[in-house]
């Protein structure tokens, strides 16, 4: 039977600064990271515990790195088999690095027992007065767009690999990226910030907005 995971994501994203902070749970295996993107430099951290690092519905903090704040919008949820998915538009504020941040973003809660081979492809991103969370891979239910805070489902969009989704292209900045092999667990990721120009399912013309790509392929 395929081990149990379950994670917490958040993101936020603008034109001057974008993030990202987790932590996932395999099943006895734990990790956590975090990522900043100031524009000029991308700053990161990866542990193989979650020392340090608190990710929930509340906000985030990474020891002596953020400290951040969540307002939450209205959540969809998801479910597939024994997998499940709670995706929330958020607003973020606090301090990076003692810097004032604000921003908005996506909350991703997720659990369940994934099949041992699992790949997807997935888009999450912010602009004037939208939101959105694509995928492909995991839970069709979970493509929504948010208008005027308004959450609606909508098809899988079609990934252009990590150069857009839909009607959305995307102009990458900064790319985390990661490959190991643990035998019993491995994983292979890209996920860039950056830039997205085009239109959106519901909302029409996005001309311009921010967020991540991201490509995964996991045997967990």
């Amino acid at each position: 039977m395929p081990f149990r995971k379950r994670w917490c994501w958040l993101g936020a994203f603008g034109p001057g600064e974008m993030l990202c902070v987790a932590w996932a749970e395999v099943g006895v295996a734990r990790v956590s990271w975090w990522a900043v993107w100031d524009g000029a430099r991308l700053e990161q951290g990866y542990r193989r515990s979650w020392r340090g690092v608190r990710v929930d519905a509340r906000g985030a903090r990474v020891d002596g790195v953020l400290s951040l704040r969540v307002s939450r919008g209205r959540p969809i949820e998801a479910r597939t088999g024994d997998t499940w998915t709670r995706k929330t538009p958020v607003s973020v504020e606090g301090f990076v690095q003692e810097r004032a941040f604000a921003a908005d973003g996506l909350l991703d809660e997720s659990e369940g027992r994934h099949p041992r081979h699992t790949s997807w492809l997935w888009s999450a991103g912010v602009g004037p007065g939208v939101a959105w969370n694509f995928c492909d891979g995991l839970h069709d239910g979970e493509n929504t767009v948010w208008a005027g805070g308004e959450p609606h489902l909508v098809d899988v969009p079609k990934f252009d690999g990590l150069a857009g989704v839909g009607g959305l292209r995307f102009e990458a900045q900064a790319t985390r990226a990661r490959k190991e092999n643990l035998v019993l667990i491995a994983s292979d990721y890209e996920q860039p910030f950056g830039t997205f120009t085009g239109s959106l399912p519901v909302a029409g013309s996005l001309p311009l907005g921010w967020g991540v790509m991201e490509r995964h392929e996991a045997r967990w």
